[in-house]
């Protein structure tokens, strides 16, 4: 028995207890004992306090035999009532309990950010990179023992529940969310939480682990905007480390340096921002936020420019790549509107 239902009980051994004692004082005492009475003498009773009877039982052979009875009761009641009550502390579920409500409240306020559903080796690596680029996010997984094994990583909000129930998902902010990565067990896992996502959030970016290749058109055909295919990322790191060693090495650094976390990260020009009709020259943004550009991704035509001159202009809606640290990614978000 848990300590929760354990306290529960006891609570509701204590109030049957209490009923009896004044119903049964009530009854011995006749018209002679008010409602006022039997409660008083019920407390001081259960209490064991003994304060004062307001009447006197030695006349009353039936109500000592009474008292003594329910003496008796009311000192195991208390026993168990505060054996629970010690127990439920100390266990650590009402922390648990305390914890959950501040975490849920965390939650709600949750704006723009990313829900991760699953917690296996691929979700780690996700959950990781989040927390090492600062975004904000919510787990969902619904096995507790692997939720504890979150808490290692560091502050990491969850849920525990099946991401493929509606409500899950809302309480996750499913509606406010940027975006989803799906990394179930099973390719019908993934499939069906897709659906169900882009059935209560249509704008949401739908990212889903495919284990099986013949899968993936399914996905996207259900909702998804991206399918990953771990077997064939695995292909592609195999014959980079090959044939071009030195890039993979470079790359590895770049992720997993710990003191100085740089990205390739993208941030869109939005309308408004005082970069707009600037040349890259005139923007200033490397002296500005120390972020790199790359290339620009053209709103107008969808196209790539790779490594664009100091003349290049910058338009609306157009996306800047760069190479920046997370907080150099949160300054040009600012100046980009």
């Amino acid at each position: 028995m848990n300590g929760k239902k354990r306290l529960y009980i006891s609570l509701w051994v204590f109030f049957v207890v209490f009923f009896i004692g004044v119903f049964g004082f009530k009854v011995i005492g006749g018209d002679e004992w008010s409602l006022l009475d039997s409660l008083y003498m019920t407390v001081i009773t259960l209490s064991t306090v003994g304060y004062s009877e307001t009447i006197d039982l030695s006349a009353n052979p039936a109500a000592r035999v009474f008292v003594v009875v329910f003496i008796i009761f009311c000192l195991g009641t208390i026993a168990f009532a505060v054996s629970s009550i010690t127990s439920f502390i100390v266990e650590g579920e009402l922390k648990d309990i305390l914890g959950r409500k501040k975490m849920n409240k965390k939650v709600s306020r949750l704006k723009d950010h990313f829900i991760v559903c699953g917690s296996g080796e691929t979700a780690l690596t996700v959950i990781q990179e989040l927390l090492l680029t600062k975004k904000q996010f919510v787990v969902v997984e619904p096995s507790e023992e692997r939720i504890e094994k979150l808490t290692s990583l560091g502050e990491v909000l969850f849920i525990q529940g099946d991401p493929s129930e509606d409500e899950v998902l809302v309480s996750a902010g499913i509606k406010k969310a940027r975006g989803i990565l799906l990394s179930l067990p099973t390719d019908e896992a993934n499939l069906f939480v897709s659906i169900t996502a882009r059935s209560l959030n249509p704008d949401i970016r739908i990212v889903t682990k495919g284990i099986e290749i013949k899968s993936h058109k399914k996905m996207q055909k259900a909702g998804s905007d991206s399918v990953i295919s771990p077997a064939y990322i695995g292909g592609m790191r195999m014959v980079s480390e090959m044939i071009r060693p030195s890039v993979v090495s470079f790359l590895d650094m770049m992720l997993r340096d710990r003191d100085q976390v740089l990205r390739f990260e993208e941030v869109v020009v939005k309308e408004g921002s005082y970069l707009i009709g600037k040349k890259i020259c005139e923007s200033k943004v490397k002296e500005k936020t120390g972020a790199l550009i790359v290339a620009i991704k053209r709103a107008a035509t969808g196209d790539f420019e790779y490594n664009p001159a100091r003349e290049a202009e910058i338009l609306a809606n157009d996306v800047l790549i760069v190479i920046a640290t997370p907080d150099m990614h949160q300054e040009l978000e600012k100046i980009t509107g």
